[in-house]
């Protein structure tokens, strides 16, 4: 009882001494506590990191973080206060000309007040400047005299650019704008977004100290640079599929229109182009491939999928024939744009009749529905895909016994794509299940991550239904897509260098009150996969309410045409064997540019014919026998950089610290430029560089 009275004793005296500190450091002494806490947050430092890139399947970058910059002046530094009164007017004159937004005057009163304040850090700079305009700030009066001489202060930030335009721009993704909440931007939509927690980084910390009257930084925490996401998209196929929608979408003059490029083998999408109408024209609004404005009622594009649920459930063969009459069917009130007659499944798919499609499965499901949407439910058609971005189209696929299930009704108009929703991708997933012998694989957009060159995690192909439906139904299904493109109604599509496997869709569009259908408006689709005889690619192309043509074949097929045969020719047609002689090792063709890309390269390729190790940040490369030397990239001054074969980034980095500003138009490597290399040029004269 002793021992535990001591403890008990020992534990109180602790837990008094606890209490009593809690209370004299909020109450007692607070005012020390609060001076030290309003030292820290006044002279704490937030220091960003760099945002990742985001890159198309080459490398090439598709979004990237560039610097930029805001300035400040320490007005109650001793540099400043020798010169203040003599040339405050002069920098407040060059102030007012530079942004335009106030007179002289105005602005040298807001100095003067600032330095009567004693304003260690007066921001000079609403808005980020680029490099250019910094090299111009700091010939400014006061501030041509530097840090300790004039009080500069420069705070470096990034903003963040999209090299390649507006390509893939709703797929990419943007960020927010800096606010009190969120004073670093964040992902807002897109890949940006999704992927936030990879592009962001870590922040780092630094304090400000006052050394004897002078303001310094030192760095407690360097920042953590965000990582790179290599994402699917091919830059070539996202430029022949965006620049072939467009050029249609000018035609057409639809609402929206939208095309999606996947490899049939591992669900990579490497096109996917969203054009929605505005007052300006067309542009990327919105991501309607696979969003919830893009869910709608597909049409004839679903008659595969009841067609394939008939011949899977062994109730007809594309033998069977049934007749269609002459393109009206009373009894359940469904039109034929045409007369088909007698015809077979087969080709009720090819000439995409409504009564035909519908008479097989009313004819076959009428007492047992259930069987009809169970074998649909076990493609995995009626759940989301799953997507890297968030927003997917909810897909809806009514079911007997619901509130909405009406009878033969709904079973006769689902047959032939109504009363159910999808989105363009969901259904291109699923033709490219066909196209891939019956393995659904999970469509996705990012391949990488890798932070400074090393892989951080990969994204394999995922199987989402290792077979939909038997080899046989698979083997049938693909010739009548065949046939729709040789016989029916995508004959259009079908070109002289390969054949094309497809089916046409024209669907109403749906009231938004949910109350029957807007008169004269549809959906124009088209979806299949390319070569038929060994798929490697599946493409849809979709248009809401295009205005010179209903039909999917006119509207949606010359796009597809278009895309597919222009892919076929760039990766197919072109595709060259390797060179497998085994005579020594090649070098490759390796272009001058950053020192550490370069090294992060030749040791992804192991390569070990490499030679030198020059300090400078940018090195050129010469080949000398069968080894390359890396040397000093030596930039002449006041001269134009030659910057012909280097990256965009690259050529950029040069160009901006020479002091020229730069302006970018095409894809790829740099093949000209508009000064000539050596020759001379004004400090912020343009250079325009054409890539390819």
């Amino acid at each position: 009882m002793s021992r535990i009275a001591i403890v008990y004793f020992v534990l109180t005296l602790f837990g008094v001494v606890v209490v009593f500190k809690l209370v004299s450091v909020q109450q007692i002494k607070n005012e020390r506590w609060q001076k030290i806490e309003k030292n820290l947050t006044n002279n704490t430092v937030i220091i960003p990191p760099v945002r990742g890139t985001i890159c198309a399947d080459d490398g090439s970058v598709l979004a990237t973080s560039v610097p930029g910059y805001k300035i400040r002046i320490d007005l109650a530094a001793e540099g400043v206060k020798k010169v203040f009164d003599n040339e405050v007017d002069s920098l407040a004159w060059h102030l007012a000309a530079f942004y335009k937004d106030a007179s002289k005057n105005e602005y040298a009163r807001r100095l003067r007040s600032a330095y009567k304040n004693r304003n260690r850090g007066y921001l000079l700079t609403p808005e980020k400047i680029d490099y250019n305009q910094l090299q111009e700030f700091k010939k400014f009066p006061i501030l041509r005299r530097g840090r300790f001489g004039g009080g500069l202060i420069v705070e470096q930030e990034n903003k963040r650019l999209n090299p390649l335009g507006m390509l893939a721009q709703r797929t990419i993704g943007s960020l927010n704008k800096e606010n009190a909440l969120t004073p670093v931007p964040v992902g807002y939509n897109g890949l940006e977004r999704s992927y936030e927690m990879y592009l962001r980084g870590e922040n780092g910390i630094s304090y400000k100290q006052n050394l004897s009257g002078r303001w310094v930084t030192r760095t407690e925490i360097e920042p953590q640079n965000g990582m790179d996401i290599i994402t699917t998209i091919n830059v070539k196929m996202q430029d022949i599929a965006e620049s072939a929608l467009y050029k249609q979408a000018l035609k057409s003059n639809p609402e929206w229109a939208t095309a999606v490029l996947m490899e049939v083998k591992t669900g990579e999408i490497k096109a996917i182009a969203n054009l929605g109408k505005t007052e300006d024209g067309y542009y990327e609004k919105d991501n309607y491939a696979l969003g919830h404005r893009g869910c709608y009622e597909p049409g004839s594009t679903f008659k595969l999928v009841s067609l394939m649920v008939a011949l899977e459930d062994g109730v007809v063969d594309t033998s069977d024939v049934f007749d269609t009459g002459h393109g009206y069917w009373a009894q359940e009130n469904i039109t034929d744009d045409h007369a088909c007659g007698k015809v077979n499944v087969k080709q009720i798919l090819e000439q995409s009749s409504n009564i035909g499609t519908a008479k097989v499965i009313l004819s076959n499901y009428s007492n047992n529905p259930k069987d009809y949407v169970d074998r649909i439910y076990g493609f995995g058609i009626q759940k989301p895909l799953g997507l890297e971005l968030s927003g997917e189209g909810q897909p809806y696929i009514k079911y007997p016994g619901n509130a909405d299930w009406w009878g033969t009704t709904t079973l006769g108009r689902m047959s032939y794509g109504y009363d159910l929703r999808l989105t363009p991708l969901q259904i291109l997933n699923f033709y490219n299940a066909v196209a891939n012998d019956g393995a659904m694989v999970k469509p996705r957009l990012v391949k990488e991550i890798r932070n400074n060159g090393a892989l951080v995690k990969t994204f394999k192909p995922e199987l989402l239904n290792p077979m939909i439906v038997s080899k046989e139904t698979i083997g049938k299904a693909q010739a009548m897509l065949e046939g729709v493109c040789q016989n029916g109604t995508g004959r259009g599509v079908q070109g002289d260098q390969f054949k094309v496997a497809g089916k046409t869709g024209t669907a109403r569009v749906a009231r938004s009150d949910g109350k029957g259908y807007e008169y004269g408006a549809y959906y124009a689709s088209f979806v299949g996969y390319f070569p038929a005889d060994n798929p490697m690619y599946s493409l849809i192309v979709t248009f809401k309410k295009p205005r010179n043509s209903i039909y999917g074949a006119a509207v949606a097929g010359p796009v597809f045409k278009e895309i597919s045969e222009k892919v076929y020719a760039s990766q197919i047609m072109n595709a060259t064997p390797e060179d497998d002689n085994g005579e020594g090792e090649d070098i490759p063709q390796i272009k001058s540019g950053q020192r550490d890309d370069i090294l992060r390269l030749a040791e992804e390729l192991e390569l070990k014919n490499l030679r030198g190790l020059p300090d400078s940040r940018m090195v050129s490369l010469n080949t000398q026998d069968s080894t390359i030397v890396l040397e000093e990239n030596v930039m002449p001054v006041n001269t134009v950089p030659d910057v012909v074969g280097m990256g965009a980034s690259n050529a950029i980095f040069l160009l901006e610290n020479a002091g020229l500003k730069v302006k970018i138009n095409g894809i790829g490597k740099v093949n000209k430029q508009s000064l000539k290399p050596g020759s001379s040029y004004r400090p912020g004269q343009t250079v325009y560089l054409s890539l390819s």
